[in-house]
């Protein structure tokens, strides 16, 4: 799969990993949410990433992960793996057996917590660049460090850069767009904007591990204004606590998934869940993932370290 087919991918869902009771990795469950992602038209999935708590999982896990989805879907959607890391030499020994298990793409963050200057970002990049397609992901929110233009647009002629997944606005999607530098909105709430005004390639979304049906007519009808209007309550919601803790929670009270959680997340209070139960109630059974919909016990969640 080239750098063009992957850039028609217009909703990449940053798919959730769901666990069994002691906390390990459902396999089952997730080859489950990933054919419901395929039933509803998704173009991709990112696995491992933030909302898939590879920043919970070892790398034997991590990679385990990516090269079944690869197995096993890899002809259906464009997968694509979560091997950025804080330290290049990880991020370059992660990327490099990612790509070994046949993965289409790499995810790439900057290095968070310890960072490093402009220059550093710069090498950074161009290293774990080399060794195949990557899309950047800029999310000052997490790392404490926006990537700008001055650090993107050196690297936009770079062959393997497919584009950015943009946290930072419509505005800054838009600069990029206009420069050839294609973009993937990082901010539910934002994308349908991003995708009919500003151009982007498209999101990768959170929302659409719930109704991934309802974020593919987002990203395909320009005229969806009354659904981005009356989704945007519940995507607020869902990153009303850091992501994925909302869409655990949520997706347990769908009985999408078993509500078991890695420590150190832990579920939405009774008084969140009571608003997220609401907000829920206003969808067709239909539009998502789970034949449930109720608000469960403090008591009904599993926490394992």
């Amino acid at each position: 799969m080239n750098l063009e087919q992957i850039k028609q991918a217009s909703l990449i869902t940053a798919i959730k990993t769901p666990y069994n009771q002691k906390g390990d990795i459902d396999l089952a469950k997730y080859d489950w949410l990933v054919e419901q992602q395929i039933a509803a038209k998704v173009d991709g999935i990112i696995v491992g990433g933030t909302t898939g708590e590879g920043q919970l999982m070892s790398w034997e896990e991590h990679l385990m992960l990516i090269a079944h989805s690869v197995n096993k879907y890899g002809k259906e959607l464009i997968i694509v793996g979560n091997t950025g890391s804080n330290n290049t030499r990880e991020a370059i020994k992660a990327t490099e057996n990612g790509f070994a298990t046949g993965m289409h793409a790499a995810l790439q963050i900057n290095p968070y917590y310890g960072r490093t200057s402009d220059a550093g970002l710069k090498q950074h990049f161009e290293r774990v660049l080399d060794i195949g397609p990557a899309f950047i992901y800029n999310v000052p929110g997490r790392t404490g460090q926006d990537l700008g233009p001055d650090i993107i647009e050196p690297l936009a002629g770079h062959k393997n850069l497919i584009g950015i997944k943009e946290c930072a606005g419509n505005e800054r999607i838009g600069h990029y767009e206009a420069q050839g530098i294609a973009c993937w909105s990082g901010n539910d709430d934002e994308c349908f904007t991003g995708r009919h005004q500003y151009k982007s390639h498209g999101v990768i979304s959170v929302t659409s591990n719930l109704v991934p049906g309802l974020m593919r007519t987002l990203m395909d009808d320009a005229n969806a204004d009354a659904l981005n209007s009356s989704l945007k309550p519940l995507m607020n919601w869902l990153f009303s606590q850091p992501n994925p803790i909302p869409l655990n929670t949520v997706m347990a009270m769908t009985d999408a998934v078993a509500p078991n959680f890695r420590l150190p997340y832990v579920a939405m209070s009774q008084a969140e869940r009571e608003q997220g139960l609401a907000l829920m109630q206003q969808l067709a059974k239909s539009d998502y993932l789970g034949d449930k919909l109720e608000l469960l016990a403090d008591d009904d969640f599993n926490y394992c370290a």
